[in-house]
């Protein structure tokens, strides 16, 4: 295993970190199935776990805490707020009333005093980054949190938090966490030279797009990965952004098999292969797939199989942009750019 500095923190975190998405029931994967994975990725090298409050609910940040009681500081802790929790409105965003009750809550379920990365899981538009960074910074003077992060937030906003931090005078975001792989690579353009202008850290989500680029999707087969059942459309082969993605599979498939690579492999060495990115997440449902990404720690992409790559998506490409989260608002609500 390698590791890196996150961000400005000096922090040593692994460059594959542990995803618990799949944790509970999102990914059918139960407490003893969790427990053995973060037992066999620890024992492996990896000592960055990240989740959420919202997947499953609350469930897989109860999974963790279970799992990893007792070796607690032994682990650099992640986990995300900011999406709906309920139907109540105001049970989501980033505003101080929401995060000081949520933060409370995941630490309840974590069954621990502090975690070492707070990430505001999606950019709330409702909130002024002056609301939202103070109620981070007090809770970090507080000791509940040691840093905070970002997660999808487009380059703008980036740089528009920065510049609050510093006229406020607080405490700025240490990491971004966005969508990036050989098949999602808009984050090149604008995202990632801002998060290195800056010196934040870069926590990558998604870098098996899906299971696109899992080695399980080959052209000619029927597509039974766990996500095509969740989300269906993003695997339709009739969509032109699917069919373009299964071309690309294909082509990345050869370079793979020239290198002497899985596609895991492949996929996961180009994400950990950009000077940007600290960790590469990794969000196993099995020990069988927790083995497979494992076998990716120490690969190092050679200069001609990443021009390859380059050649088969450019850089700065996204081949599915409309699954990148991160379109401002006014885009998607036509009442947001009329008076």
């Amino acid at each position: 295993m390698q590791y890196r500095t996150l961000g400005r923190t000096g922090v040593q975190v692994s460059t594959l970190a542990l995803g618990a998405m799949n944790f509970g029931a999102l990914g059918r994967t139960t407490l003893q199935d969790a427990t053995a994975i973060i037992d066999a990725a620890l024992e492996a090298g990896i000592n960055l776990i990240d989740t959420a409050d919202r997947y499953s609910q609350g469930e897989s940040e109860e999974i963790v805490g279970r799992a990893i009681a007792g070796r607690r500081d032994d682990i650099v802790l992640a986990t995300k707020a900011g999406m709906p929790m309920g139907e109540e409105r105001n049970h989501q965003g980033s505003s101080r009333r929401w995060l000081v009750t949520e933060l409370d809550n995941s630490l309840r379920r974590l069954g621990v005093d502090h975690v070492d990365l707070y990430q505001i899981h999606r950019w709330d538009p409702t909130t002024s980054d002056e609301e939202n960074l103070s109620a981070l910074t007090d809770l970090q003077r507080a000791g509940k949190i040691r840093y905070f992060g970002s997660s999808t937030f487009p380059a703008y906003r980036i740089v528009q938090a920065e510049w609050a931090a510093r006229e406020h005078h607080l405490s700025r975001y240490v990491t971004e966490q966005p969508s990036y792989s050989i098949l999602q690579r808009g984050i090149e353009t604008h995202v990632l030279p801002v998060t290195e202008q800056y010196g934040l850290g870069v926590l990558a989500w998604s870098p098996l797009a899906s299971g696109w680029l899992s080695g399980a999707i080959r052209a000619g087969q029927e597509i039974t990965t766990s996500r095509s059942a969740i989300l269906p459309e993003r695997f339709d082969l009739g969509v032109a952004a699917n069919q373009a993605r299964m071309n690309a599979v294909e082509q990345l498939a050869s370079v793979a098999d020239d290198a002497g690579l899985t596609m895991i492999q492949l996929a996961l060495g180009f994400v950990t292969a950009h000077r940007a990115v600290t960790s590469a997440i990794i969000g196993p449902r099995t020990m069988d797939h927790l083995r497979s990404q494992l076998a990716a720690a120490d690969t190092v992409l050679p200069g001609d199989v990443l021009d390859a790559i380059d050649a088969i998506v450019a850089p700065g490409v996204d081949l599915a942009a409309h699954e990148k989260f991160d379109t401002p608002p006014a885009l998607l609500d036509p009442a947001l750019r009329r008076r």
